[in-house]
């Protein structure tokens, strides 16, 4: 009776879900439309030409790399501003900075306004996380690593659609601006909606006299589900951001064509994965399995140079590496500090900004220095950082196991 009652008192505060999903919707458009756009962007930055007549793309690596600088420097202020003055708050500020990404990264013709777009980008990606995931965890407490899974639903949907939304704008012979022009006014109207809506009441945890003081306990565990963060953000960001490039190697026709098979991964990997953890399966089971499963198919891209095995490659990518693994380490990270979920989201994403930046960096830095060679030379880097996610992931699971078999252990004596 109590749970019915409270399922309807949740129920109040699904539009708001709603509305915070659909912050993420456009957020996944914002993660990979300027990779669809390199050259556009490219010439618009006043772009060199490489001897083979191609438009030299690095400057927009760059920028794009420039994001995770920009996660990176708003997490310590965003994660404290979700946990002490308000979700509402965080979202407000992530929706109104993507608006400000949207409209100003068309508008600029000057490589270094641009890179703060592309800070102003990961800003935006910093405060939406501190606000989206706590508070979608808050909605549906029963089924909350679930629901924080649905967040990357929410952002491989708008990427399988993103293809096609590029092809209707081609066809219509429109400019590419056309889709920066209404994701900005879609994150418009959704401001609306969150400056209105309900949000559930957060656990507020203060200091002082007769109040509660958290000490936060950082173990070699929750240490290591911090940094699946960097490594898991680093198997699908370089793939997302690099794989244009490795197609066109490959022969691939329409490289376009392969964001919508890692879209369609993505999305499989998130129903299925949400419904396998609803049977019993263990999160941790999944951030030891799915790297393991993505260190497999990069090798198989990296050995085999064909069309096919890139189409393949990305749907398996798309499954195991940017189907939820991020947000399962979020979410087992919370469970490591569940007084303070804000913070703890901003430890798992400073983690994955530092990935964004400093990896991203490096694959523009290996475009430049060793072009034709770079997207297999990017792949070699992507599989040893995804092993040791592995690794973190082992030390993860050992944690848990130890933990489980404690009070059996106590029971005896």
């Amino acid at each position: 009776m109590e749970d019915s009652k409270m399922v309807n008192s949740q129920k109040k505060y699904y539009p708001t879900a709603f509305a915070l999903y659909f912050a993420y919707f456009i957020l996944g458009i914002a993660l990979s439309i300027m990779g669809q756009y390199k050259a556009e962007f490219a010439k618009a930055w006043g772009a060199s030409t490489l001897s083979n007549g191609a438009i030299d793309v690095s400057m927009v690596v760059s920028v794009i790399a420039a994001y995770g600088l920009g996660r990176l420097l708003a997490y310590p202020f965003a994660g404290p501003i979700s946990d002490k003055v308000g979700r509402r708050v965080s979202g407000l500020i992530g929706i109104f900075l993507y608006v400000v990404f949207f409209f100003g990264v068309i508008s600029v013709h000057q490589l270094w306004i641009a890179y703060a777009m592309g800070i102003i980008n990961g800003a935006a990606n910093s405060f939406l996380d501190t606000c989206i995931s706590p508070s979608v965890m808050e909605i549906f407490p029963k089924s909350a690593s679930i629901a924080n899974l649905f967040t990357k639903f929410s952002i491989t949907v708008a990427q399988f659609l993103l293809p096609f939304v590029i092809g209707l704008v081609a066809s219509a012979h429109l400019s590419y601006k056309i889709i920066f022009i209404g994701c900005g006014i879609l994150m418009l109207a959704d401001a609306f909606l969150v400056m209105f809506l309900p949000f559930p009441q957060q656990e507020k945890v203060t200091t002082g006299k007769n109040k509660i003081t958290v000490k936060h306990h950082f173990s070699a565990a929750a240490i290591a589900s911090i940094l699946i963060g960097f490594t898991s953000s680093t198997t699908f960001m370089i793939w997302l951001n690099c794989n244009q490039e490795l197609g066109a190697s490959y022969g691939v026709k329409n490289p376009s064509l392969l964001q919508s098979f890692y879209a369609v991964g993505a999305t499989v990997a998130v129903l299925l994965t949400a419904r396998l953890i609803h049977l019993g399966l263990k999160e941790t089971t999944v951030l030891v399995i799915y790297p393991s499963i993505s260190v497999i198919m990069l090798l198989l891209c990296y050995f085999i140079t064909s069309p096919v095995i890139l189409y393949i490659g990305s749907f398996v990518i798309g499954y195991a590496a940017a189907g939820g693994v991020l947000q399962l380490a979020t979410s087992t990270t919370i469970s490591f500090f569940p007084e303070s979920k804000g913070l703890a989201t901003s430890l798992v994403m400073i983690a994955s900004s530092t990935a964004n930046y400093a990896v991203l960096s490096i694959a523009a830095y290996l475009t430049k220095m060793t072009g034709a060679d770079a997207p297999r030379m990017i792949i070699l880097l992507n599989v040893v950082i995804t092993i040791i996610g592995i690794g973190l992931a082992l030390i993860v699971k050992r944690h848990e196991r130890v933990k489980t078999d404690a009070p059996a252990v106590n029971l005896e004596n």
